[in-house]
């Protein structure tokens, strides 16, 4: 009789491009989900990751079985959770994809030492990223700091591999008599109840394979060619809105750079555009090596003398700026806009967050768990690498001095103020020339507006002049 195999699913929620599920051919298998709230881990999911996850597993539940196989969820710890379920399956194979912090790799080993003494063949394969971290360094073997080089290095050692097809058929193998209690998703208790605020997320997106291959059809047809010129647009969709689904592995980037380099080889865009784009893309490989060689990259700066910035404690001014209420419309409506759809644009993200460092002097860690929060996307190594940019303490960091004018900003950036307007709508009547800087519109261009500063709209909570003084007191206090 053939013994099953295990396919242990984690952050790689498809079946498209899959390299464990290629793998397992037309053998008897196993998928499991094994959602875990009992082992401590350095961070739980935040709130919107939850509802994401919630959808997605539903959606692949549903793809898996139409072709034959199933999914089964678990809520119990993890490691143990697996061996008991690889014990008592028989299984000849565990199959899983790789993950980058430094638990999770921990845990990974453990596993797969003991599947080694159990006799069952544990193999792990890259499902996440284009290259492994460690096959990107320089020719002196040394892992890069700077991305340019980083990306340079990563473009020269050739094209990527070539995204694996989802297969057509599956085959269930039967669930053991001994193995650990099954779960339903709903028992999970993934999605917000009382109340439930996740109205517009369920609005804004389609978690699952079939939405996130949805998502990146529409951005090569309509986006793409104007992506290098629109890209730090935030008043319509300009960006391909694929993080999410990146997130949770409902689609592989090698399925995505595939469709942008077809899309250039075929002419229907630039090779400036897709360049322009592979290179954000080049980010997110860029974060995971950084995370792969600093794993406490949410809890410590990379550069360590930043922990010398005299941050603050302003418990009123942190929760202005989680509820959009700063008095500067480009930081309110980002800040309203991640509250309602668990996303923000990624120039407001930046702006947002150098206002919420440099202009509060709140410590960047705080920001990065509201975010943790509060994003869809919200990605261990994107969001704190991030969040280490904008604060100067990351790996190739803007100048640490530079400190975004919101109001300058919101005007190059959302010039005719359509963005601030759709989640700002006390605003909504102004005109674009004051909608960046209401507080300097005259008496009676507010009148007509409906707008009454200190009132329905709030004065700034901080004045920029003299934040940014203050911030670079603070910068040139760091000692090296």
């Amino acid at each position: 009789m053939t013994r099953p195999a295990l396919v242990w699913l984690r952050d790689d929620l498809r079946l498209d491009d899959h390299p464990a599920v290629s793998e397992v051919g037309d053998r008897p298998t196993l998928f499991v989900y094994i959602h875990d709230e009992v082992t401590p881990k350095p961070r739980p999911l935040g709130g919107a990751s939850r509802w994401w996850l919630a959808r997605s597993l539903e959606s692949l539940k549903a793809r898996v079985a139409a072709i034959g196989g199933r999914l089964d969820v678990l809520s119990s710890p993890a490691e143990s959770t697996l061996l008991a379920l690889a014990r008592a399956s028989g299984a000849s194979h565990v199959y899983w994809v790789r993950r980058y912090s430094g638990a999770e790799i921990e845990i990974d080993k453990r596993v797969k030492a003991a599947l080694s003494g159990m006799a069952i063949v544990a193999q792990s394969f890259n499902g996440s990223l284009l290259r492994e971290p460690w096959e990107v360094a320089s020719e002196a073997g040394a892992s890069f700091k700077v991305f340019t080089a980083f990306w340079r290095r990563h473009r020269a050692l050739g094209r990527f591999a070539i995204p694996k097809p989802a297969p057509d058929r599956l085959v269930a193998a039967p669930w053991p008599d001994a193995a650990p209690p099954r779960s339903e998703i709903a028992d999970l208790h993934l999605i917000p109840t009382a109340p439930d605020w996740s109205g517009g997320l369920a609005d804004t997106w389609r978690p699952g394979e079939a939405g996130a291959q949805s998502r990146l059809d529409r951005f090569v047809s309509e986006s793409l060619a104007d992506y290098p010129d629109a890209r730090d647009r935030p008043d319509g969709e300009h960006t391909s809105m694929l993080s999410p689904h990146l997130r949770f592995g409902e689609i592989s980037p090698r399925r995505v750079v595939g469709a942008i380099e077809a899309a250039a080889k075929s002419g229907d865009v630039s090779s400036r555009a897709a360049e322009a784009f592979l290179s954000q893309i080049g980010w997110r490989e860029f974060s995971y090596a950084l995370l792969l060689g600093f794993p406490d990259l949410a809890t410590q700066p990379w550069r360590a003398r930043f922990e010398g910035f005299p941050y603050q404690k302003d418990a009123e001014g942190f929760r202005a700026w989680t509820r959009g209420r700063t008095g500067y419309p480009i930081i309110d409506a980002g800040m309203r806009e991640l509250w309602t759809t668990g996303y923000m644009h990624n120039r407001v993200r930046m702006i947002a967050a150098s206002f919420l460092i440099k202009h509060l002097m709140i410590d960047w860690r705080q920001g990065e768990a509201w975010f943790w929060d509060t994003l869809c996307d919200a990605d261990p190594a994107n969001n704190a690498s991030g969040w280490q940019w904008v604060a100067g303490s990351g790996a190739d960091a803007a100048p640490y001095f530079r400190i975004f004018n919101p109001v300058l900003q919101g005007e190059k950036f959302d010039s005719e103020g359509l963005y601030v307007k759709r989640w700002v709508p006390e605003l909504a009547r102004l005109p674009p020339g004051f909608v960046h800087a209401p507080w300097t519109a005259p008496a009676e261009v507010l009148a007509r507006a409906g707008v009454e500063i200190g009132r329905n709209y709030p004065a700034p909570i901080v004045d920029h002049a003299f934040a940014r003084r203050r911030a670079l007191a603070g910068l040139a206090s760091m000692k090296d």
